[in-house]
């Protein structure tokens, strides 16, 4: 049996008004009197109408769709950040057109779909971009902010957590305690958040005259769980091991559990991002917890403010450390 599709017109003849009265109705933010607005809606349940958003933003050169463009769908932090930015963005009358890059950069193809759709905004997360798409993309009147990660070449909104200031406050609570010998695991080096973050942490050592150790991560657990099981192997047992996310943090966490080191007795693991699974019992890891939801929230207000500011802001917003059972 076919299922007859009813149009806006349709339901504009039954509620007695325009066909762009049915559309406003329908777009989020449009002016129209609550009596029309409970007129429409009658009629278009009663007709069972389901509004065509590509076709409504042919006419009201609007799609209510924001791009997002993340890589590294593995790591539990993102998946986090794309169901709050999909929850917030429906709250505002926004739908998200997710785009999943395989590549260290976003490529031109992936750069057309989002042209293809006409977004309004697109939110890159962990991606890179080239100067070139940003300028392509801007020609096209379409904003880009970058999403817990910055890049000053590119004339792009950034919205981070205070990673230089986070580490520097984690050294802090490290030399607090008194221990000396102590690790390092970084993320990606092309990445400006293991960038800060080995930044604002060797800077707090270097100032206390205390060497650390830095071993050469890419945020990934199986390289930090064969990083961490190899210098233990090689006879070295750090007393704090700080990694530049949790999920490096579980990698070495697991290794010093699998060669029989005590924690936090003899070594302490402390990692960054506060996921879900660092507060499992299994776990319960020390982390540094990112701000997340006001750094979603503070992206799409950026999106959605009706008056631009001269140039790109860099925003950076405070987390805190959460102390659980892998310190002393």
């Amino acid at each position: 049996m076919e299922t007859k599709i009813t149009s806006a017109i349709e339901v504009a003849k039954l509620a007695n008004v325009s066909q762009s009265t049915v559309s406003r109705v329908f777009t989020p933010g449009a002016s129209v009197s609550e009596k029309t607005r409970i007129k429409v809606m009658k009629a278009a349940e009663e007709l069972n109408y389901q509004p065509n958003a590509l076709a409504r933003g042919l006419i009201t050169k609007k799609t209510n769709m924001i791009g997002l463009a993340m890589k590294d769908i593995q790591n539990p932090f993102y998946h986090e950040v794309l169901g709050l930015f999909t929850k917030k963005l429906k709250e505002k009358g926004y739908s998200v057109l997710f785009v999943y890059t395989e590549n260290e950069e976003i490529q031109q193809e992936e750069i057309n779909h989002f042209l293809e759709y006409n977004v309004e905004a697109i939110i890159v997360t962990d991606a890179l971009l080239s100067s070139n798409v940003v300028t392509r993309l801007k020609a096209n009147n379409i904003p880009v902010i970058l999403f817990n990660r910055h890049d000053k070449d590119l004339e792009c909104h950034s919205v981070v957590c205070d990673n230089v200031n986070a580490s520097k406050k984690i050294g802090a609570y490290i030399y607090d305690l008194g221990v000396q010998d102590i690790v390092f695991i970084t993320g990606k080096v092309n990445t400006s958040t293991s960038r800060d973050r080995q930044k604002g942490f060797t800077e707090f050592f270097k100032d206390k005259n205390t060497d650390i150790t830095i071993l050469e991560g890419d945020y990934t657990y199986e390289k930090s769980f064969f990083l961490t099981r190899d210098l233990i192997q090689k006879g070295n047992t750090p007393e704090v091991i700080f990694g530049a996310n949790d999920i490096t943090a579980l990698g070495a966490l697991d290794a010093l559990k699998e060669c029989s080191v005590h924690v936090p007795e003899q070594t302490m693991v402390i990692g960054f991002d506060d996921i879900k699974m660092s507060s499992w019992p299994n776990y319960s890891l020390s982390t540094w917890a990112q701000p997340i939801k006001e750094m979603v929230e503070t992206t799409i207000e950026l999106i959605t403010r009706k008056e631009e500011k001269h140039g790109p802001e860099f925003i950076k917003l405070e987390g805190k450390f959460i102390r659980r059972t892998t310190t002393r």
